[in-house]
């Protein structure tokens, strides 16, 4: 249902120019479906029909419809006088950077003006102008009409449909190059991901520090004793260690104290190192390791080169595979299931 916003109509300082839109809708309306009237009594059958049924109105027409260009040309002249005004108010106002740009933008109104049969269709150009014009400065409300949510769905649909093909071929393309031997790894290593080095590493450090403080520090005990019991369990079947076990009065104690003490030392070791990357001491490490893998250099035909252009081959067909899906068949569905079950 098409809503008019009265308030904004009356706190508008446009109001003049918001009637007249209003006078050039009525008269559009008036105009094309005349237009389409005339074409449709064009037709020798259609004017047979009519002088056959009601002879009067055919007589009053014949004479309209033959001079109808006459006719036409009145409404022409209204056209072009809107036209005219509208320019001239957009020089005085300063709208476009050129006197002369206003014709150039607004070319359908200009075109639609021509007396012939093919541009009088351009017409209908104005109309939406219009519309849009008045749905821009919020005075109606189109988007939730039935007229609107019909040439929506199906603009975006068709929108949809253009870019999803381009974005695929501009993809298949992109693959074809990489499998070729494209620099275009070299150059996302040069061009993307060395200028963005220092946030690559602020970003990394995070992730890395965010992932020990909820990984590892509310378990840093259960692993502590975990590193304990395997450390004294690798002890106990060693060779080397197991004359010090039968060695008289302090075999066994030495032999549980060395235990603790190596066990102590390795969960110590772990849990500082685990609790550097939990801190902001991670950002040191992190930027060294990603100075590797930026700055590293593989040779084209090496086998993790190529590991990476399959990496990337694959992904881009992931992507390929996302773009494939119809989002408007699956809201068509949707639509129809909720028709289905509202009859």
């Amino acid at each position: 249902m098409l809503s008019l916003n009265r308030e904004k109509l009356r706190s508008s300082h446009q109001r003049l120019w918001f009637a007249l839109d209003a006078v050039m809708l009525i008269l559009l309306f008036i105009n094309l479906t005349w237009l389409l009237l005339d074409s449709l009594y064009a037709v020798n059958g259609i004017q047979d029909m009519v002088r056959q049924g009601a002879p009067d109105l055919a007589a009053f027409y014949d004479p309209i419809h033959r001079n109808f260009i006459f006719y036409d040309l009145i409404f022409v002249s209204l056209f072009l006088s809107e036209f005219a005004l509208r320019w001239g108010h957009a020089v005085v106002k300063g709208t476009y950077q050129r006197w002369y740009f206003y014709p150039f933008i607004h070319w359908y109104d200009l075109v639609g003006c021509i007396p012939t049969s093919g541009a009088r269709v351009l017409r209908i150009l104005r109309v939406v102008s219009i519309l849009y014009r008045l749905q821009k400065y919020g005075i109606i409300d189109l988007s939730k009409t039935r007229l609107f949510e019909f040439f929506n769905f199906y603009y975006e649909a068709l929108l949809e449909e253009l870019t999803d093909r381009i974005v695929i071929k501009v993809l298949s393309g992109t693959q074809v190059e990489v499998q070729r031997g494209s620099p275009v790894l070299h150059r996302i290593q040069q061009e993307i991901l060395l200028p963005r080095r220092q946030q690559l590493v602020d970003w990394l450090s995070e992730k890395v520090a965010e992932g020990a403080r909820h990984g590892y520090v509310p378990k840093h005990q259960d692993l502590r004793r975990y590193l304990e019991e395997n450390v004294a369990e690798a002890m106990n079947q060693n060779k080397d260690l197991k004359p010090l076990r039968y060695m008289p009065v302090i075999g066994t104690w030495a032999s549980h104290a060395l235990d603790r003490a190596v066990g102590d030392i390795v969960a110590q070791v772990i849990h500082q190192i685990l609790s550097d990357l939990a801190s902001r001491n991670n950002h040191a490490f992190v930027e060294d390791l990603v100075e590797v893998f930026i700055n590293e250099q593989e040779e084209p035909d090496s086998a993790s080169s190529q590991q990476v252009v399959a990496a990337v081959v694959e992904v881009l067909e992931l992507i390929k595979d996302q773009v494939r899906i119809k989002h408007w068949r699956t809201e068509l569905d949707e639509r129809l299931a909720q028709n289905n079950n509202s009859d």
